[in-house]
């Protein structure tokens, strides 16, 4: 039997899911996920990583309207599509559609801050940007160089004021295998 893709379900997804778990636990912090990516075909190899690794048939997602998207995610994982508003994880591929899904996206109760949405955001991998960071688990202030979508996303999301802990994770990914997170409890400095 051939495979489509090389990508291993178990060792690979494992491995990347280190690599999220290291990014999360140290925020703008940039890794590599391109050799796992050229594993996959398709538009979003990047995103089908992260999507290979984190969706499985107990959580939902939203491709905010890429059906392309969405079909080789339900494909490759079982997990289940639904609304926007509804949706465990959230994937964007068209970085104009950022502030909308942003605005939609769920984020927790007091009670279970862990129910909050995560978005997986493509997004150019530039340095147009000086944005500093500091929050739970952030050793003083972090600096990091990246692009305006980013800086603008994490200013909405800030805006938002969720009631801590609630809040939106972000996982931003490049068409260049790069991928950084900020979490939800990561806030930026504005200048």
């Amino acid at each position: 039997m051939e495979k489509l893709h090389n990508f291993d379900e178990v060792y690979d997804s494992q491995k990347v899911f280190r690599i999220i778990l290291e990014a999360m636990s140290n925020p703008a912090r940039k890794i590599s996920v391109k050799e796992w990516a050229d594993k996959l075909y398709g538009e979003n190899p990047v995103l089908l990583t992260v999507a290979m690794t984190l969706l499985d048939n107990e959580v939902s997602f939203n491709t905010c309207k890429d059906e392309a998207l969405s079909a080789q995610i339900s494909l490759l994982t079982h997990a289940r599509e639904t609304k926007e508003e509804d949706a465990d994880y959230l994937f964007v591929s068209d970085s104009r559609k950022l502030s909308k899904v942003i605005e939609k996206a769920k984020s927790g109760t007091l009670a279970d801050p862990h129910r909050c949405a995560t978005i997986i955001a493509l997004q150019e991998d530039t340095d147009e940007c000086c944005l500093k960071l500091y929050g739970a688990g952030q050793p003083g202030i972090v600096e990091f160089h990246t692009s305006g979508t980013v800086r603008q996303a994490i200013l909405q999301r800030d805006r938002q004021l969720y009631e801590y802990p609630e809040g939106i994770d972000f996982i931003f990914v490049s068409k260049e295998g790069n991928l950084f997170c900020i979490p939800r409890l990561t806030l930026m400095e504005e200048k």
